[in-house]
């Protein structure tokens, strides 16, 4: 493997080995537009305009940081983050700790399929349960892909799949563009009462989601391998960098877009407090070529954000446990549980908003061990961090532990 990376660096073009070596952050990426984000992001800008812009741009900025450093761990140690746990601690704290990662992704991945779910609903008209079947039947073919074609195939259909979600949410910027000064005013840290301050803690405290932290290690290291060679290492995280930036670049754009395509089209409309009633808002006030963008949208971010999900809690099983489940089958079952919220007729949006909630128990778990990991040199040698990215490193993870504290007291107290 690592013959084939030096080859790959050796290219002429620089830009071009650049290039080939991009794709693990992208996958990652993913779970910054799930449909959870299309919910928040919609919600702050419709209610309160330009006023939450500060909020996104600072949570993209710790979300660099974070899979920025969860890739170089993967790469300097030839291991996954869940691996590396997996033999530090004893086998009951191990498998309580596979526990509380297990239901953080199946969290996440009902999340995603009942994104999904609504925006079939929404485009065709199907029932949510049958919605939620088909892109569970769809995951699956997606998942396959991973595994008969290998992870680049994969890479490259969830970036296809990104691209779809970027069109999908700027596209309506286009029809009616945001006012130049609101956003600018938007990017000055502010608040205007109590509200706001929850809603600002649920996009920044729930930006940073466990499932990416877990999976992007992994990620990295099966796509580039490990060297034992320390400048091959060096190139790899230099490059790395560009590819998390690059990715989570992308990602930030289009959670940004979703919320000024709110503040410019929904700014007090009524009934955008769920997904199905933003989309009525935006097909009234955009027509309804951007409403079937904005679905087609949503569709391709519950498609991708649950396969990247089901595919984080293999990766998580196996490095805590050590037992290896094919990806088809383990989509299969993890795939009940979002059949039968759908099937009870719990409000989408509600399940939405409680999902978020546990994977907001589930951040500390994975931060915590990244950071600590990654700034000891016994296990990163000479990819330790510096002082001033471990500095970086504790302030984000206190910043976003400290807001998930906070979102989960003002929800479970009924304050939100």
């Amino acid at each position: 493997m690592a013959t084939t990376i030096v080859e790959q660096l050796a290219v002429k073009s620089r830009w071009r080995s650049r290039l080939l070596l991009l794709g693990p952050a992208f996958v990652a990426a993913i779970a910054y537009v799930d449909p959870g984000n299309v919910a928040a992001n919609l919600t702050a800008g419709a209610n309160y305009g330009y006023l939450l812009v500060w909020v996104l741009v600072a949570a993209n900025i710790m979300a660099v940081l974070v899979q920025y450093q969860s890739a170089k761990l993967g790469l300097a140690t030839g291991h996954s983050l869940p691996e590396l746990l997996g033999k530090r601690l004893g086998t009951r704290r191990r498998r309580l700790y596979w526990v509380q990662a297990e239901v953080v992704a199946g969290a996440t991945d009902m999340a995603e399929v009942i994104g999904g779910a609504v925006a079939l609903n929404l485009l065709f008209g199907l029932p949510l349960l049958m919605g939620g079947a088909i892109i569970g039947l769809a995951s699956m073919v997606l998942l396959g892909l991973q595994s008969s074609r290998g992870q680049k195939s994969f890479e490259y259909a969830i970036m296809m799949l990104l691209a779809v979600i970027a069109i999908g949410f700027v596209s309506g910027l286009f029809v009616n563009p945001p006012e130049t000064g609101g956003v600018l005013a938007g990017l000055v840290p502010r608040f205007e009462g109590t509200d706001t301050i929850l809603l600002a803690a649920g996009m920044l405290g729930a930006t940073v989601m466990p499932h990416a932290i877990y999976l992007h290690s992994a990620l990295a290291r099966d796509r580039h391998g490990f060297s034992d060679d320390p400048a091959v290492r060096t190139r790899l995280i230099k490059t790395t960098r560009v590819d998390v930036v690059g990715a989570l670049a992308l990602a930030g754009a289009v959670n940004i877009a979703m919320l000024l395509l709110a503040a410019s089209s929904l700014r007090g409309v009524e009934g955008t407090d769920t997904i199905a009633g933003a989309h009525a808002a935006v097909t009234s006030a955009l027509g309804p070529v951007i409403g079937v963008a904005f679905g087609v949208g949503l569709l391709a971010s519950g498609l991708a954000s649950t396969s990247v999900g089901c595919y984080a809690g293999a990766t998580v099983m196996g490095g805590l446990l050590k037992i290896r489940v094919p990806l088809v089958i383990r989509r299969v079952v993890t795939l009940v549980p979002a059949l039968v919220i759908l099937g009870a007729g719990i409000e989408p949006t509600l399940a939405l908003v409680l999902s978020q909630v546990l994977l907001s128990f589930g951040i500390p778990f994975a931060l915590i061990p990244l950071i600590r990991l990654t700034g000891k040199r016994e296990i990163m040698g000479i990819h330790t961090d510096s002082t001033a990215l471990k500095i970086a490193g504790w302030t984000s993870a206190a910043l976003i532990v400290g807001l998930n504290c906070v979102l989960i007291i003002l929800t479970v107290t009924g304050k939100s």
